[in-house]
């Protein structure tokens, strides 16, 4: 049977493709995924954990990957499960590289026997049309400029296991607004809280999309566009960083590139409230100097590692919904 391509996690425990962040609904979130990657730590603990024996990942990335790619294999390989194949960079090492399209690769992949596919996607919605005609789930482990799914979930959840909550939270999210796909999938999920405020700090050339404001703008979230972190960093309980993309082409000016205007510094790290945290998807360029590691509010390696556990938690719901119950027991 085809996996429908924007599925929720339904009455018969079942998740198929993951492709669009905005598909989680709270009752997902709370009942199912967050209580799952609160279980996952003492199962990679284990060691000789057998949930998903016999299951097959397909790890196929055509742009070069750390976190998102080695976090899938690992959570396969603790769970007890087999990657079968993974590529990095296989836009430039594949038949990609030869003109074969999306299309085509999934099609192969379809005959290979696998029973899961993470796949990185170097252009915008390239994960919608590999789920069209996937016959395995599809999780799009990043697509373009578009969305990243699995990062926003785990972005959440390391922000309600930091705060106990995501209702009111006020959220700086800084620098390349325009190509960074980490910050428009978590700008989706935010969306389905209430009381959210979300300050935009970007160059005027790297500022959010139109289309997640109008988003933001139907779900009733309050947003500001500032041109400077300092002049909302007081004010917001986390500071999401992000790096410039130089690969898909964002640039800054010398001017806009001045310490402390969309980046951490001494200076702003004393504005920041002793409660607030820093996050950053990473990798990470001068934005965070690594002086800032030492501080008690920078949680990005914390939020990385609950990457780890965020898609552990998916590939349960995924290939093993029948465990779900009992894990969560």
């Amino acid at each position: 049977m085809k996996k429908n391509l924007i599925p929720l996690y339904d009455n018969s425990r079942s998740l198929s493709h993951i492709i669009q962040a905005q598909q989680f609904d709270l009752d997902t979130l709370f009942n199912y995924i967050f209580p799952l990657a609160d279980a996952m730590p003492t199962l990679a603990e284990i060691r000789n954990c057998t949930y998903l024996h016999n299951k097959r990942l397909i790890n196929w990335f055509e742009e070069s990957s750390t976190r998102t790619h080695g976090s899938f294999a690992q959570a396969m390989n603790l769970l007890g499960g087999q990657v079968s194949f993974s590529t990095e960079n296989a836009m430039q090492f594949s038949s990609r590289a030869k003109g074969e399209s999306i299309t085509d690769t999934i099609k192969i992949w379809n005959g290979y026997y696998a029973d899961v596919l993470a796949g990185r996607f170097a252009r915008a919605k390239h994960a919608e049309k590999a789920a069209r005609v996937a016959q395995i789930p599809i999780i799009n482990a990043g697509d373009g400029n578009n969305q990243h799914p699995t990062q926003a979930l785990l972005d959440i959840y390391t922000i309600y296991k930091r705060f106990g909550r995501i209702n009111g939270i006020r959220i700086a999210m800084v620098g390349d607004l325009d190509n960074g796909r980490t910050v428009r999938s978590l700008s989706y999920l935010l969306g389905k809280f209430k009381g959210v405020k979300i300050y935009f700090v970007a160059p005027p050339s790297l500022r959010m999309g139109d289309d997640i404001k109008e988003y933001l703008d139907r779900r009733g979230i309050k947003y500001w566009e500032v041109d400077d972190i300092k002049k909302v960093a007081g004010k917001v309980d986390v500071v999401y960083m992000t790096r410039i993309q130089t690969e898909r082409g964002s640039s800054m000016t010398p001017a806009e590139r001045k310490p402390g205007l969309f980046s951490i510094n001494h200076e702003v790290l004393d504005m920041l409230s002793p409660e607030a945290i820093i996050m950053h998807p990473l990798p990470r360029g001068r934005e965070i100097p690594k002086y800032v590691d030492s501080d008690p509010r920078a949680y990005y390696f914390i939020q990385a590692q609950n990457g780890l556990f965020i898609r552990m938690a998916l590939l349960i719901m995924i290939l093993k919904p029948d465990l779900v119950p009992h894990i969560m027991a």
